[in-house]
């Protein structure tokens, strides 16, 4: 296959897959390591993908998208699972809601509850949630992140320490099939392993186009997880971990 017809293809294989190896690509296309090599630098060269040690992935996959793409990306989706994590929250409890397009989303679900009362680190939930009139709201603090409202820091944990929580929702940036949950700023998984450790029951709430993006900072373990709320079938190894760790899977 000639050059300009095999690296549109890499592309979409990248696309599916999350990542490409230069040995996968040498057995798809019969051609040596070398050309494989040199298509890759090309494709980082130009932006479409990133190298990396034996491959190459995606540039969206490794950098954290913003916050104005991230509130479009999925909207339907998100929505369906954040009316499931609804249903598992009864009215009159504590219920932390961390930060995330997702888990506003399900601050938007939680307007007809009654007796709640929410601790959150994100701005914009205090806000959707302050039309809850049978809600009282509680704002942990801490350093501001503009870029999404989010409140993250030693001030925002050390508020989070101090309280408890009949459950707690989060979301993440990335998950791995072996059941690692990924985020990218160290500031926010300190406030996330908090959030955990100080909750009843943990509701993960994310959809699954978060198994084909990577970060580089572990915030737990779905081991650690109660309820996974997600939108379809989980990958093989995921599922059997699930499974094996006693943590609730629901399909929105």
């Amino acid at each position: 296959m000639v050059q300009t017809l095999r690296k549109p293809e890499i592309i979409n294989m990248a696309r599916r897959e999350g990542v490409v190896t230069v040995d996968g690509l040498v057995k798809h296309f019969g051609v040596t390591p070398q050309t494989i090599r040199r298509d890759l630098t090309e494709l980082s060269d130009s932006g479409e993908l990133e190298r990396v040690h034996g491959g190459a992935i995606l540039p969206s996959t490794t950098t954290a998208i913003g916050y104005s793409e991230r509130r479009e990306l999925n909207q339907a989706t998100k929505v369906d699972i954040a009316r499931l994590c609804a249903r598992q929250i009864p009215n009159d409890c504590s219920v932390f809601l961390n930060i995330g397009t997702t888990t506003e989303a399900v601050a938007v679900e939680l307007l007809r509850h009654q007796g709640l009362l929410v601790v959150t680190n994100n701005m914009n939930i205090a806000n959707i949630l302050s039309a809850n009139a049978d809600a009282q709201v509680i704002v942990t603090g801490g350093n501001l992140r503009r870029s999404d409202g989010g409140l993250v820091g030693d001030f925002a944990k050390a508020t989070i320490e101090q309280l408890r929580f009949d459950y707690a929702v989060i979301g993440c940036s990335a998950l791995r099939d072996d059941g690692d949950i990924l985020d990218f700023d160290l500031q926010e998984v300190g406030v996330s392993r908090t959030i955990i450790q100080h909750s009843e029951t943990v509701l993960l709430a994310s959809d699954s186009s978060k198994f084909d993006r990577k970060a580089p900072v572990r915030v737990a373990s779905i081991a650690d997880v109660d309820v996974f709320v997600t939108d379809r079938g989980l990958p093989p190894a995921c599922a059997d971990f699930c499974a094996t760790a006693g943590t609730q899977v629901l399909y929105a």
